[in-house]
């Protein structure tokens, strides 16, 4: 196939087809792709193109000329433009339809085509859900400013409400960016390394209200840091504060340097029922509402006696194991970093809970070494990161064949080919997509399978 003829820069009229996975509309010139930032299915729109590459092209909506009934016009573009609610501009119920939708495309690539997808779990209000903000912090006309990238960019727009956020969250960003700012301190300027304040991180316990707040310098020699300090705890509701060094140019958000300025080491939230103490570096879902519908969906699943010994793979600080345990015999956490599991026996404690034990290493070799040693696994609980299962993983399933598996994911394409891999050992139950991140493309899922 040739490429039309077409630049960067180019301004023509698009009639958009179809949405991407990332929520893009696609047009197609002559069979030649356009991925068109800010519009849907049925609209006509006059775009620029941004990028053209050998196969596909990108574009942004400059005007829609004919809309589609499913288009939402009084939230502002700007979250569609810096990323952060990429989907704002459809409404909501289209948002659910669109994310099972592809969840059904990505069974259907890799041949699970009798696999039952069902409606996506969605939420009463699909904003202000996130417990947790990691705010990028610039020098913009001579202050300190907070706000948001272009998407594609490192441009900083300027924001005070990320739409998304809890709302406290949002007010508390603002509260210590004008104290940084009546101090003098320097926001970061990625061009010339200078500066000094790269990012303001906010965790807010969605139960207990308690706020964790992390500055992320690019140098450890903040004047004032002392009155900064006591200012930012004048909050009750911030029980811990720390600061972060990181002076790598890199879009890894947190150094290896914590120093707590004040306060706790943590904060306490709960889910269903249990308290779980969190720290910086944590796992901890950020959606806290549903969260919990997530995790009683797996426990559903799982149909658990109080007979089973359930392995939790992937097992963080224990909170999906932790809220099993009460239907369990028994409750093995499996986890790679040591820190996670050290917070997972502390939270076993905090809840007095007596039948579980976490241990460090990768899941694979735990269950090789139980089938080496005639130990069996009833339930496994799994929640893998974006990739999905390691193929050594999948031969130590069959290896010792648990009769359940429940499988929480949170990228539906690996779901799909872990599924694929293991359907000649297991029956593959429906498949319910849960939606833990309104506004935005992502996709989180849960299924069961049970053994032949």
């Amino acid at each position: 196939m040739e490429k039309p003829n077409l630049k960067k820069n180019q301004e023509l009229e698009l009639d958009i087809q179809d949405l991407s996975y990332e929520g893009k509309g696609v047009a197609k010139v002559d069979d030649f792709t356009l991925f068109v930032d800010n519009a849907l299915p049925g609209e006509t729109v006059k775009a620029v193109i941004t990028r053209i590459n050998k196969n596909f092209g990108f574009a942004r909506t400059l005007k829609v000329l004919k809309e589609s009934p499913d288009r939402v016009n009084d939230i502002d573009a700007i979250y569609a433009q810096t990323g952060i609610a990429p989907l704002s501009h459809l409404k909501y119920s289209k948002q659910l339809e669109f994310k099972q939708h592809q969840v059904e495309i990505d069974f259907s690539k890799i041949g699970l085509k009798d696999v039952q997808v069902n409606p996506t779990l969605g939420m009463e209000s699909p904003f202000n859900y996130r417990n947790k903000a990691q705010v990028p912090v610039r020098q913009v006309k001579g202050q300190l400013t907070t706000g948001f990238y272009r998407r594609r960019s490192h441009d900083l727009v300027p924001m005070e409400n990320f739409l998304i956020q809890d709302p406290k969250i949002d007010a508390e960003i603002i509260r210590v960016r004008d104290i940084l700012r009546k101090y003098n301190v320097r926001g970061y300027d990625e061009t010339n390394q200078k500066g000094q304040i790269k990012t303001i991180m906010v965790r807010r316990a969605y139960f207990t209200g308690e706020m964790m707040i992390v500055l992320v310098s690019r140098t450890p020699d903040i004047s004032h840091y002392k009155d900064i300090a006591k200012e930012i705890l004048a909050n009750k509701d911030v029980k811990s504060l720390f600061l972060n060094i990181n002076s790598r140019n890199t879009n890894v958000i947190l150094g290896q340097k914590m120093t707590l300025l004040g306060g706790k080491k943590y904060i306490d939230d709960k889910i269903l029922g249990h308290t779980y103490r969190i720290s910086p570096r944590s796992f901890y879902q950020v959606n806290p509402v549903q969260t919990q519908n997530l995790y009683q969906l797996a426990i559903d699943k799982a149909e658990l006696t109080g007979k089973e010994e359930v392995v939790d793979a992937y097992s963080g600080i224990g909170t999906i194991g932790l809220s099993l345990a009460n239907k369990a015999k028994h409750v093995t956490g499996i986890e790679v970093i040591e820190d996670a599991v050290k917070d997972a026996d502390k939270n076993a404690k905090l809840n007095d809970i007596k039948n579980t034990d976490f241990v460090v290493g990768k899941t694979e070799d735990v269950l090789n070494e139980w089938a080496k040693n005639d130990m069996s696994c009833d339930v496994l609980m799994v929640d893998p990161p974006r990739k999905g299962l390691a193929s050594s993983l999948i031969d130590s399933i069959k290896n010792i064949q648990p009769e359940k598996m429940v499988y929480i994911s949170c990228n539906p394409a690996t779901l799909a080919r872990d599924l694929s891999l293991l359907e000649d050992a297991y029956e593959i139950g429906d498949v319910t997509p849960v939606d833990m991140f309104p506004m935005t493309n992502h996709i989180e899922c849960v299924v069961a399978l049970t053994k032949k």
